[in-house]
């Protein structure tokens, strides 16, 4: 069974004066073997070593980050007895490394590795100065080759309370839904059609915080005053009283609820009629702006939304309005 180090062994490893310099730049930094070799002017196989009895007596931490290991001081709570991440930390240590470090850390050695510590974390910063500076032309390519091109739009959902019954009103197939669920305390998603409603339950089966709702838009299956958000994303268009659609949502949300819509802009494109069973050929901002209006809604926003050169589609707008 381990026993915690006395305070003669804690004693014992800080009378080495290069332990205590490593402490000195060990609090409240992470650095690499490397940094710390340059930071103490001393060869890794030196540094190695004393970075091993100071983690053996629970001085320091490390953790792993691609290849490299970072290393920092174990940080003491304010909580007697206890460090930072539940490692131990005894009263006596607590109160034993101020004094060190007031000693230690007047020394000209001492001076000299905070002066190298400065430059090796400015150097950091450089590092990720030229990157970008030489990258910026191609960042937005590299960027989404490494994370897609719309996982900032998921991680907007963010912005929603955690506190929140949200509606998906026109799911679909719930990737809305799926979007907020992780975020807020409630999510009814509601469409008319079976087979959507099916889709979404496959999509959903892992949050137990939607609940899915097969209704028609003009006459939503909530009551009253139930939702602090609403979302109408991509089917207004399909809806033959879009402003019977929004003043059922007026209806639902609470009072300050905020509602967002996005759909297509104005277009010529007939042959949706037929091909998707679209009622509407978009929508103008001021119609938009009439039928917020219209429901009972304020601060209402229409704005177009950048166009992508990748896709086929009409242009999209969102409009946004708060319940009166």
């Amino acid at each position: 069974m381990n026993r915690a180090p006395a305070i003669h062994d804690h004693l014992s490893v800080l009378a080495d004066t290069t332990r205590s310099r490593l402490l000195l730049v060990l609090d409240r930094h992470e650095l690499t073997v490397s940094e710390l070799c340059a930071v103490l002017q001393l060869p890794q196989s030196t540094v190695s070593r004393h970075l091993k009895a100071l983690a053996d007596s629970g001085w320091i931490a490390s953790r792993a980050e691609g290849t490299s290991n970072l290393y920092t001081m174990v940080r003491p709570s304010a909580r007697p007895g206890r460090a930072e991440g539940g490692d131990a930390l005894d009263d006596a240590l607590r109160r034993l490394w101020p004094l060190v470090r007031e000693h230690a850390g007047s020394t000209p050695a001492a001076a000299q590795d905070q002066r190298r510590l400065h430059a090796a974390l400015a150097e950091r910063r450089t590092k990720s100065q030229e990157f970008f500076s030489s990258s910026a032309g191609q960042w937005d390519r590299v960027r989404d080759e490494l994370f897609g091109d719309r996982f900032h739009l998921a991680a907007l959902a963010a912005f929603a309370q955690s506190d929140w019954t949200v509606g998906d009103l026109g799911c679909g197939t719930g990737q809305v839904s799926a979007a907020l669920a992780p975020f807020v305390k409630h999510v009814v998603a509601v469409d008319s059609s079976a087979a959507m409603l099916q889709a979404a339950k496959r999509r959903l089966h892992e949050f137990e915080n939607v609940d899915l709702r097969r209704g028609d838009l003009e006459a939503l299956p909530i009551d009253d005053a139930r939702l602090d958000a609403a979302t109408v994303m991509l089917v207004l268009h399909h809806v033959p009283d879009p402003g019977r659609a929004l003043a059922e949502a007026a209806r639902v949300l609470t009072p300050g609820g905020r509602l967002i819509v996005v759909d297509m802009l104005p277009h010529d494109r007939e042959s949706y009629r037929q091909q998707m069973g679209h009622v509407w050929l978009g929508f103008s901002e001021e119609q938009m702006s009439r039928l917020f209006d219209e429901s009972g809604f304020t601060n209402v926003r229409v704005v177009a939304l950048p166009s992508d050169a990748k896709v086929k589609g009409p242009g999209l707008f969102v409009a946004t309005g708060i319940r009166h």
